[in-house]
């Protein structure tokens, strides 16, 4: 297989969907010779900010001298995207090569009843390519959850990381902060070094607290108090936190929560210095998550109601005095209408589309319960041709709602 027939092949594997636990992983490392067992880890869960927190734990790794591998998901603009060694994506012919020697390993799994999932294979490819590749650390990012999520098979990291919770999931997860909580705990292990922050939801930091002590674990705490803002623009944050000064090349200040968990959790890492922090938080970028792509342009992947506060108070902040109008398409497992409610009165127009996606919401859904926040609402089906023709035509455009949207607009 080539690369494109080897994402065809990779692709194929979702008929077998979203199927939590770890048995079927830990079957499938076995037979591909336990290359999780070859490095040390950072593992990140959490509901947002996950994506944030791993790149720049990466950065500052590499920027320390160690080899790093990066997997986190979902790509936005090429798949390979999702795995990173010192902050290069996997080449393509790589990618082709390792998916052909898991194929026989899968297939013979799958002939003894093992179904394994599209991510599990994904997951797979990530550890064998850092494995091979000789990473001295892989940061890995939950793909859904933390208890039974296939990164879960790793030995027990160096630092886990629980960025901010709140409600997403809730069909998988629990209907509760509480049972989700518990959920992305499950990454805690036995004497781990556990980090989050001083903003953490009430009920989430109370079970964060009793996985620690039942595990004993430790917990590091960021504390949000510390942190005193310089400058902020839509280009990004300078703050001091703890006596130090850091350049946050990221818009939004939920951005400033995301950065003091990466630097407690960086304290921990052997031979990592303050400049090394300093680095590599001033070195991150990330892709589709509120990038600012030229000067008329935001897009953010955000789904959540949580992502969407966040993207509302940059709006608010930076953007108060432009006619915006929205490029909006998402899943129909998202709570859309706490997402739109958050957006729309923001916005002086809305293109609905649909993400090439079976889980898509359709547009006209959409429009529905856009009547109550927005009154210039258009569909266009096809997302890069709505996306092109809001450009030609407004002040400035918003591409939000959807990482796989942003992935068939930009890829």
């Amino acid at each position: 297989m080539n690369y494109e027939q080897s994402v065809n092949y990779i692709h194929s594997f979702l008929k077998f969907g979203v199927k939590l636990g770890l048995e079927r992983m830990r079957a499938l490392l076995s037979a591909l010779g336990n290359p999780e067992k070859d490095m040390k880890y950072i593992h990140v869960a959490g509901t947002n900010g996950k994506g944030t927190t791993s790149t720049m734990l990466s950065n500052i790794l590499i920027d320390a001298g160690y080899k790093t591998g990066l997997f986190t998901s979902p790509y936005v603009f090429d798949f390979c995207e999702i795995i990173r060694v010192n902050g290069e994506n996997i080449p393509h012919d790589d990618l082709a090569e390792i998916i052909n020697r898991i194929k026989p390993v899968v297939e013979k799994l799958n002939g003894e009843g093992v179904e394994i999932t599209e991510f599990e294979l994904i997951t797979a490819a990530g550890l064998l390519y850092f494995s091979e590749q000789g990473c001295d650390y892989a940061v890995m990012e939950v793909g859904l959850g933390g208890r039974f999520d296939a990164t879960n098979v790793i030995p027990a990291p160096v630092a886990a990381v629980i960025t901010s919770i709140s409600f997403d999931h809730m069909a998988v997860l629990g209907n509760t902060i509480e049972q989700i909580a518990a959920e992305k705990c499950g990454i805690i292990k036995e004497g781990s070094h556990v980090v989050t922050t001083s903003l953490q939801n009430r009920e989430a930091l109370q079970v964060i607290k009793d996985t620690v002590k039942r595990k004993n674990a430790d917990l590091g705490v960021a504390r949000y108090s510390d942190v005193e803002i310089i400058e902020e623009s839509i280009s990004g944050t300078d703050i001091e936190y703890l006596g130090n000064t850091y350049h946050i090349p990221l818009v939004g200040r939920h951005q400033i929560e995301n950065t003091i968990g990466v630097i407690e959790a960086a304290y921990v890492i052997d031979k990592v210095c303050e400049k090394n922090i300093q680095n590599g938080i001033k070195n991150t970028v990330i892709r589709g998550r509120m990038e600012l792509v030229d000067d008329n342009t935001l897009i953010d992947g955000g789904h959540n109601e949580e992502c969407a506060q966040a993207l509302k108070n940059v709006i608010e902040k930076f953007l108060a005095s432009r006619k915006i109008t929205a490029v909006i398409g998402m899943m129909a497992d998202k709570e859309c209408e706490k997402y739109l409610a958050n957006i729309l009165p923001l916005c002086d127009g809305v293109v609905f589309t649909k993400p090439h996606n079976p889980r898509s919401e359709e547009p006209e859904n959409l429009t529905e319960i856009a009547k109550k926040y927005i009154k210039n609402i258009s569909i266009e089906n096809e997302p890069q041709m709505a996306y092109y023709k809001t450009k030609e035509q407004a002040d400035f455009t918003l591409v939000c709602g959807s990482f796989y949207m942003l992935s068939d607009i930009f890829n």
